[in-house]
């Protein structure tokens, strides 16, 4: 028996795959599939035709538009704070040695895990109770940047952890001074981890909804906008359309993310890594 039919998964490991995979992708399946059905309010199975009409009548409705656009905006907006910040923060975690830094890296990856209410609730006494700030699109993006910027903390902190000290040494040790030594040696290794964090923040927040909830004003983003309109029956081929539309334009930046950390598996902490070790000189120009 080869080593391949020793190790090969068995029936019944194959079948529970495969019913997990539908578990977790027919419901989107079904979004799918009544987006393009005949029906206006009350939907059957299998759908009696299909037709694109629930697409033209979703693209001529201007009030989703503006919900596209305010989403977009939040999510770029916040995406790119949390790229600063969380980079920023990542590497003054990284390179400081004091007691209780362990506390502190577990007190800034906790508000990822905390429930998104309980995060709405704080934003929302803090920002009307505390400060008594009007809500609108910066409460937003407020909101969305606390969770962002755990995204790309974890994403840099983890590429830092993996790179050879010994790049910065060398890079001074060869005449670089520290802006130089992060231009030429330090960003080009953690490129792929901010784009990889950046571009995953930004999905997460395009499809943000509760936090969203406690922290907007009165115009909605894209998904508070899909929640109102759920509701109204001759509506629902509409959200379903709208739904494909979120779904599509979250999955790109995530399958994105994921190859650019395929890559970086690949040549950024491993050969590549190495590589600018062994030749700092040659990634300094002079100046």
């Amino acid at each position: 028996m080869s080593a391949r039919e020793r190790t090969g998964a068995g029936l019944g490991l194959k079948l529970a795959s495969i019913f997990v995979v539908l578990f977790l992708y027919f419901p989107l399946a079904i979004i799918v599939l009544y987006a393009f059905t005949t029906q206006s309010s009350s939907f059957t199975f299998p759908p009696p035709g299909l037709t694109l009409e629930w697409f033209r009548v979703a693209f001529g409705r201007e009030d989703m538009w503006e919900a596209f656009r305010l989403s977009l905006l939040v999510a770029a907006v916040s995406a790119g704070v949390a790229i600063v910040l969380g980079s920023l923060l990542a590497g003054a975690v990284y390179r400081s040695r004091f007691f209780g830094r362990e506390a502190l890296a577990f007190i800034i990856v906790l508000p990822i895990a905390l429930p998104g209410i309980v995060t709405g609730i704080a934003l929302r006494s803090t920002i009307s109770g505390v400060l008594d700030a009007p809500l609108g699109v910066l409460t937003i993006v407020l909101g969305h940047t606390t969770f962002c910027i755990v995204i790309v903390y974890n994403n840099v902190v983890a590429r830092l952890r993996r790179m050879s000290p010994n790049v910065a040494e060398a890079s001074a040790d060869l005449g670089a001074s520290g802006w130089q030594t992060f231009r030429h040696v330090i960003l080009p290794n953690l490129a792929t981890a901010l784009l990889a964090g950046g571009v995953l923040a930004f999905a997460l927040s395009f499809d943000e909804i509760i936090v969203t909830t406690f922290t907007r004003g009165s115009d909605p983003t894209l998904p508070i906008w899909i929640f109102q309109v759920l509701f109204r029956p001759r509506n629902r081929p509409v959200t379903n359309v709208v739904a494909l539309i979120a779904v599509t334009v979250t999955i790109v930046p995530v399958l994105l993310a994921q190859m650019l950390a395929r890559s970086s598996d690949d040549t950024g902490t491993g050969m590549g890594a190495r590589a600018s070790a062994a030749r700092p000189r040659a990634a300094i120009p002079a100046e």
